[in-house]
């Protein structure tokens, strides 16, 4: 992910100002420095996102279509095998 702004320094001093003690407000504001890099989205992240999607469809279309080309030769090689067995069935009744 990357990069974004916390202060940690003004964090720390805003928890000390309000009471915290300096061992817990270091270890809260040194928590949430690392939460903040590692789990919060930034739109370069977002940005990253929304072109693999983009990707994503236009590989689904390309596929969409192959697998309709691919149905229409089945059913190309289904009439044609059909086609021939009436052909067969024909000329075997015929002869009976």
């Amino acid at each position: 992910m990357s990069t974004i702004t916390f202060d940690r320094l003004a964090y720390l001093d805003s928890l000390k100002a309000a009471g915290i003690p300096e061992p817990q407000a270091r270890a809260h504001a040194v928590a949430l420095d690392t939460a903040l890099h590692e789990t919060v989205a930034t739109q370069a992240d977002i940005a990253a996102v929304r072109h693999d999607i983009t990707a994503v469809r236009a590989d689904m279309q390309l596929l969409e279509r192959n697998l309709k080309i691919w149905f229409g030769k089945m059913m190309a090689w289904q009439l044609t095998a059909i086609a021939a067995l009436l052909a067969i069935a024909t000329a075997a009744i015929k002869r009976l």
